[in-house]
């Protein structure tokens, strides 16, 4: 067995790195380049057709990808368990004993092989149906072997298909350690590089390397949060020699991984202080105005804090990037608008940009009347505007005659002018790419607008910090006055008469019900309640109540028309899909129905109950679902049942799906995260972020002599990104 390789490759590196640390000061610059750049084909043991494969499979192309190809679990090889112990409950086995029995059987590709291995406790069968001919002649009968592999049961015997099999070579003292296991594929391990496999090539680098292995930290830094070197945290990543030396390179890997992360974000932050200028709006008398004699009702106190803080942004010179986050119905828009004021009085256009056309609309009709009163002009420009007005409405934003406008992604098409681009509100950020938001960049000469991003969805900290650490955040963390907690239960499809009862309760109350499904036609593969058969079923089960039918399919026209009759209450039930998930406001709407449930997300799951709740009346969310659940939908109903806080919510959704689903394709660049899991490491996270803070408060251009390897680091992080997602908000 190879494990005094594993030992001695720990050993050596352990013991050369004090040596090497204290000849390599940080003010030395190892050329890296020369060695990490090396193609991986010049690694010993890989060649053309193996590098081929790396590069197809893992995108390895070089010395540095294959050494941050970091294990995604580890073997626990310290233990060997007697064969006669072996139980169901044990999800892998490490064994040792004598082979016997060794034969193949079948022809072509229904050859096996099968083999005993025995110790003194018991026997048990291995079995391999790939490569059988293969694994044969590397076999001996009669000699003992180390197996490791899952245990299966068939009738009353244990068997292990496919495990990995060593021939034991007794040592003077046994040594024991953590096997890693490396991602591969299928086509990789017909190439000879499964896990272990590329473990080899990982001993075989390493060895090679790791002498050139530079710290990327300063020493103040590592001192100060107790972490190990880099050198002997990647050596001990790959081959750690126990949990504890695991911890602690796992725990050097996130902290530089995440460290480096907000580095950068808080440079950029410096940066665009610094050189982004903004106008400035300090006196708002309009804003006062409006305030004291328009505005319907009392701001909560979380809405009087987030805009005092913007207040404080629109008058300090730079320009201003914030992310508003506030849970569905706490009160965004209002905020917004009372943003957009601010620049009436400097002559500053402002923009409000939202995803849908029936969330524009919804803006601006729920605008236009402060507008009217206050004498200021508000449009909305759509894909839907008519040639007409859009040149006519062209033509007076360009001349500075409208004050506001409203619209979708129409507002980043190029003939799209304003005389004086003060403020961009960008509702429902995430459903925009970040080139399109870019394009609100560029509708000025010599200054830039002010930035506002708002979401619906409650980002969790972590990722909030990850993806929009260069952004200052404001939360809007109160509902406002009157508005009563969702009530929300879960129901089987057993329960269906008695959820048709309570549908039927609420209309006779005067209440309107939303009904959603996942999908619009008949899925062959998926068991799902498709749109078309839930409107069929709601028409027979209420034949004297008025329904409406809406989804992505419809014509924007047809869209807009169901969903008008809906909101003027001439529907009582609106059967739906997820297009009513953003933009939808009908407070008389009590009762939200979600068919299948268990098949969304935690995060759209609360966006879809976020669209009743909006009047005074108690409302209620019913999630069904059939009995067979995952253990994650399960989960999920359970989160949904038991709080309506956005942000709880958030994170658990977090912690099921992980960052780079909950952040989308646009922004996976900023979470494409190799060893720190933004789930479980918000800790770490919180300690980078506070560290980089104070290093940039001390060094704001990283010109000392002791943080020259932070220098170099982000020089080589820079040169590997391709386009660098935080730098647009």
């Amino acid at each position: 067995m190879e494990q005094s390789a594993e030992n001695n490759i720990q050993n050596k590196l352990t013991d050369s790195n004090q040596e090497s640390q204290e000849t390599a000061p940080n003010s030395k610059k190892i050329n890296q380049k020369t060695v990490f750049d090396t193609k991986i084909e010049f690694l010993k043991g890989v060649g053309g057709l193996r590098a081929e494969v790396l590069q197809k499979e893992l995108n390895i192309r070089t010395f540095g990808d294959l050494l941050m190809h970091l294990p995604f679990r580890y073997e626990d090889r310290t233990q060997f368990q007697k064969i006669g112990l072996i139980s169901e409950e044990d999800a892998a086995v490490q064994l040792k004993g004598r082979l016997r029995n060794i034969n193949l059987w079948g022809e072509g590709k229904k050859k096996r092989l099968e083999a005993i291995l025995e110790d003194a406790s018991g026997e048990v069968k291995l079995v391999w149906f790939r490569g059988a001919g293969w694994v044969a002649k590397k076999l001996k009968e009669g000699h003992e072997y180390i197996v490791y592999g899952r245990p299966n049961m068939y009738g009353r015997n244990f068997s292990l298909a496919h495990p990995e099999i060593e021939l034991h070579i007794p040592l003077e003292k046994e040594k024991s350690y953590f096997q890693p296991v490396y991602h591969t594929s299928e086509k990789m391990k017909a190439k000879g590089m499964d896990s272990r496999g590329i473990s080899n090539l990982m001993q075989t680098l390493i060895r090679q390397v790791h002498k050139e292995i530079e710290e990327t930290l300063p020493t103040s830094i590592i001192e100060k949060q107790d972490l190990l070197d880099r050198r002997r945290a990647i050596v001990h990543i790959h081959f750690p020699k126990n949990t504890e030396w695991l911890e602690k390179a796992r725990n050097r890997l996130k902290f530089e991984e995440l460290f480096f992360i907000q580095l950068q974000l808080l440079q950029l932050k410096l940066v665009r202080t610094d050189k982004n200028q903004g106008l400035i709006f300090e006196k708002t008398p309009t804003l006062a105005k409006f305030y004291k004699e328009h505005l319907p009702f009392e701001l909560t106190g979380a809405q009087k804090r987030v805009v005092k803080e913007i207040h404080q942004d629109v008058q300090s010179g730079s320009q201003m990037n914030r992310l508003l986050q506030g849970d569905v119905g706490s009160g965004k828009t209002i905020v917004s608008f009372l943003i957009m004021l601010m620049g009436i009085d400097y002559e500053a256009q402002s923009c409000l940009m939202a995803p849908t056309e029936i969330l524009a609309q919804q803006h601006y009709e729920g605008l236009k009347g402060f507008c009217d009163a206050l004498g200021l002009r508000i449009d909305i420009l759509t894909g839907s505007t008519r040639t007409k007005a859009r040149r006519e409405m062209l033509e007076d934003l360009k001349e500075g005659k409208i004050h506001i406008i409203v619209g979708t992604h129409a507002l980043l098409e190029d003939r799209v002018q304003f005389q004086k681009l003060g403020i961009c509100v960008i509702d429902e950020q995430h459903r925009f790419g970040v080139a399109q938001r870019a394009k609100l960049w560029q509708k000025n000469e010599g200054f830039f607008p002010h930035v506002l991003v708002m979401t619906a969805t409650p980002i969790p900290r972590t990722l909030a910090m990850t993806l929009y650490g260069d952004l200052d955040v404001s939360i809007i963390d109160e509902l406002p006055a009157g508005r009563k907690p969702i009530k929300t239960v879960h129901k089987f499809d057993a329960h269906r008469l008695r959820v048709f009862g309570f549908m039927q309760s609420q209309i006779d109350l005067g209440r309107q019900i939303y009904l959603v499904y996942p999908l619009i036609e008949e899925s062959e593969t998926l068991d799902y309640k498709n749109l078309e058969d839930g409107y069929e079923s709601i028409r027979r089960a209420f034949p004297d109540v008025p329904v409406s039918i809406l989804h992505g399919k419809m014509k924007p026209k047809d869209k807009d028309f169901e969903m008008q009759r809906f909101a003027k209450n001439e529907t009582k039930i609106l059967v739906a899909t997820t297009v009513i998930e953003v933009g939808v406001n009908v407070p008389n709407a009590s009762v939200m129905i979600i068919e299948n449930s268990e098949r969304f997300g935690l995060s759209q799951l609360h966006q879809l109950r976020g669209r009743v709740g909006r009047g005074g009346e108690q409302s209620y969310c019913v999630l069904m679902s059939g009995y067979k659940l995952s253990k994650e939908g399960k989960k999920r109903l359970e989160v949904m049942v038991r709080t309506v806080n956005g942000f709880e919510i958030a994170d658990e959704d977090l912690k099921l799906r992980g960052a780079g689903d909950i952040a989308g394709t646009q922004q996976s660049g900023a979470v494409d995260l190799r060893i720190a899991d933004l789930a479980r490491d918000g800790e770490i996270l919180k300690v980078a972020r506070e560290v980089a803070q104070e290093l940039l408060k001390e060094d704001p251009k990283l010109e000392k002599e002791e943080n020259l390897p932070l220098v170099i680091t982000l020089e080589n992080i820079q040169k590997a990104q391709t386009i660098n997602w935080s730098r647009i908000s």
